[in-house]
């Protein structure tokens, strides 16, 4: 499809958790002659391809696919660095003339490219985010919560005090700039003309759906992928084995639960993550086109992508 209008084009596609985002991409990208970037804060990972439900080999063979294994499991990848691959690939596959789809289902990763957000570029001080931790499990996530008040109340009003990760997080940038988190996160949104398909099913339905998938990891190796994972000296504690599943299935490595439990563990966990999905892009839905995947139309839906191209 030829790359037409004032501003080039981005097409996202986003929806929960095992609800078949990769396979309509891959169906869309195939006929616009497009490539898809990833928006997933596990699939960045190298080594952690079952129980990330990576595209396929044969999948990345017939669409060429951006930001998977891009960092190993004990490094980090900021949001502000996601953010600048994010647009870097765009811009990328945009000045080859083709059509890029951001496709995933980390709302973070996509709300930030979608709406332009500048993300504070100030590393992790390990040993300021210790003390804020620990002065949180001394006073209670309430009056923790109160400091950021105090500091930043637009930031506070955003972040609940449950959240103490984010609110540490606030709080630190605050302690190292002197600047509110809040006025540093201010928006510019690219300049993309940005059309967003979000992707929904009756959630017991999706929830059966995901459980059907675990099973399938499981056949497929995802036990032995952890297992090499900690043979190749990847720590439990690391941020990217906290990712679902994996912790599961270090307890059942380790000896402390059986592996019908470590699973059982998993489905619920997803089920937990496929709500907060939903109710993040309930919270940043700036106009998402929403299909129930029962009744998806592929050739409906290029129609559509067609008549805006147009406009």
């Amino acid at each position: 499809m030829p790359l037409t209008g004032k501003q080039p084009p981005l097409l996202i596609i986003l929806g929960p958790t095992a609800i078949g985002k990769t396979s309509l991409a891959i169906d869309l990208a195939t006929q616009l002659n497009g490539e898809i970037i990833g928006a997933d804060s596990r699939q960045v990972y190298k080594y952690m391809d079952i129980g990330t439900a990576k595209p396929t080999s044969e999948q990345q063979q017939a669409v060429k696919h951006h930001l998977i294994d891009v960092v190993a499991p004990d490094e980090n990848l900021t949001l502000a660095q996601y953010q600048r691959l994010a647009y870097a690939a765009i811009d990328d596959v945009l000045a080859r003339g083709k059509f890029p789809l951001l496709v995933g289902g980390t709302g973070q990763y996509l709300t930030a490219v979608e709406e332009g957000w500048s993300i504070p570029e100030v590393p992790p001080n390990e040993d300021l985010r210790e003390k804020l931790e620990a002065e949180a499990e001394a006073i209670g996530d309430e009056a923790f919560h109160q400091k950021l008040i105090t500091v930043d109340p637009q930031a506070a009003e955003k972040i609940h005090p449950n959240n103490v990760r984010r609110v540490v997080r606030a709080l630190e940038v605050y302690m190292e700039t002197g600047t509110p988190i809040s006025i540093l996160q201010q928006k510019q949104p690219p300049a993309y003309r940005i059309r967003v398909l979000g992707l929904r099913m009756e959630r017991e339905a999706l929830y059966q759906q995901a459980d059907k998938r675990v099973d399938m990891m499981i056949a497929d190796g995802f036990v032995d992928e952890v297992k090499s994972l900690l043979a190749s000296g990847y720590a439990a504690s690391l941020p990217s084995m906290s990712a679902l599943g994996y912790r599961e299935l270090v307890s059942h490595i380790q000896g402390d639960i059986a592996l019908d439990a470590a699973i059982e563990l998993t489905k619920f966990s997803t089920h937990d993550f496929i709500r907060r999905q939903e109710i993040w892009f309930r919270g940043h839905d700036n106009g998402i086109l929403w299909h129930n995947v029962t009744e998806l139309d592929t050739n409906t839906i290029l129609n559509s992508i067609a008549a805006w191209m147009q406009e």
